[in-house]
């Protein structure tokens, strides 16, 4: 074997050895957050995209995201070395990211079953009393899940800028801009993705991050946007069922949800609830104050699997 052959095997192979003792050196909570994928099939057969982080044999939590979004949205908390010690959770929504989309308006409109979804997510995922946390329309899906199946199977619940009711004294007017995004224009309704997008923030991410938010925002169905503007939403019902620890995190800054009588209508239905208000945080207190939040939630977390 020529000389060089040889030093070039050689040379190879202390970088594998160097690899793999370097891979085995790696924290364990790092390397507990390396990403798990699946996928769950829903009781009406659309698929949903699952991504797990974090360490799989600690508390859980299901993160669900808003309008337009996906499992992205969660990408700074499924990272997170504050929550890194605990079972990480995210599920792309039906007609949203790597999610089945249906077509037509009725798989969406009917509450019920983006609450469905989520039962089939806790049971796929074998998540023993998870903390469900819920932004804008994912508040709504967790009301909706409450008023289905009650609070047995959860250890609590956290709204963040969470919508409690499609009703105008609670959701700011943004009429053009919802009619764009049903538009049948595809300029029309592309420009109004960038503008609802834009204000989900008081403090707008870096470029690579909201451009990366954008193109997620166009993968998400028409039918889905067309019917979820009247979807039934079952808060009464959901918030008057649960007994175990609710937290509302809001935005002062959101331009989206009406924060202050979003927290009063929520405090009406369940008086137990608590609330935080991030006076600079748009509709997005998650990405624009991560720390925070990511303190906040783990506080929440550690009392609520106490309860």
């Amino acid at each position: 074997m020529p000389n060089c052959l040889f030093r070039h095997i050689r040379h190879t192979a202390c970088l594998l050895v160097a690899s793999a003792v370097s891979f085995a050196a790696v924290p364990a909570a790092v390397a507990a957050n390396v990403g798990r994928t699946y996928t769950v099939t829903a009781p009406d057969g659309v698929t949903l995209a699952v991504e797990e982080a974090g360490d799989p044999d600690g508390p859980a939590v299901i993160f669900i995201h808003g309008l337009l979004g996906s499992t992205l949205d969660w990408d700074v908390q499924l990272k997170s070395a504050e929550l890194g010690r605990y079972r990480l959770i995210a599920y792309d929504m039906r007609g949203h990211g790597l999610s089945g989309k249906p077509a037509g308006t009725d798989v969406y409109a009917d509450g019920r079953r983006w609450a469905d979804d989520l039962a089939a997510v806790i049971d796929a995922a074998h998540a023993r009393n998870p903390v469900l946390v819920g932004w804008s329309l994912g508040g709504a899906v967790i009301s909706n899940y409450l008023a289905a199946y009650g609070d047995d199977r959860i250890a609590g619940a956290v709204y963040v800028d969470g919508v409690i009711e499609l009703k105008p004294e609670q959701i700011t007017a943004h009429p053009q801009l919802y009619r764009d995004l049903i538009s049948p224009d595809l300029r029309a309704h592309l420009d109004a993705e960038r503008v609802f997008l834009g204000l989900c923030f008081a403090t707008q991410p870096p470029t690579p991050a909201f451009e990366r938010l954008l193109a997620n925002a166009a993968m998400a169905s028409w039918d889905m946007q067309r019917a979820v503007q009247s979807m039934t939403v079952f808060a009464e019902r959901g918030l008057k069922r649960i007994d175990k620890p609710v937290l509302l995190i809001y935005g002062g800054r959101d331009a989206l949800v009406q924060a202050k009588p979003a927290i009063a209508r929520a405090t009406v239905l369940n008086p137990r609830v608590r609330s935080k208000l991030y006076a600079e945080s748009g509709h997005a207190p998650f990405i624009e104050e991560a720390d925070r939040f990511d303190r906040d939630l783990a506080t929440f977390v550690d009392t609520a699997v106490r309860h």
